[in-house]
């Protein structure tokens, strides 16, 4: 069994590192503060902010049923094509 150590180096970090990750942080702050400011005001829309059309909709499901149907295809592909190696 491998002894550890019990005490632990701890990483040091120039300023310049320390800078670049406090500008981040407040950055990161102030995204997060504009947010919510457009929230209170009425300006933040969400998923269901703009009204969806009936023609919007059938698109949506088609185009998921079909992603759907090229993924099934492609599995059959793969799948024939290794059946056919194997009987072979």
């Amino acid at each position: 069994m491998v002894k550890k150590s019990a005490r632990r180096t701890r990483r040091t970090h120039n300023p310049e590192f320390k800078a670049r990750v406090a500008l981040a942080a407040l950055r990161e702050d102030q995204t997060l503060h504009n947010w919510v400011k457009a929230q209170r005001e009425g300006r933040l829309g969400g998923p269901g902010s703009k009204p969806v059309s009936a023609e919007q909709m059938e698109l949506a499901r088609l185009r998921a049923e079909l992603a759907k149907t090229k993924m099934e295809l492609a599995i059959i592909k793969k799948a024939a094509a290794y059946f056919a190696r194997e009987s072979v």
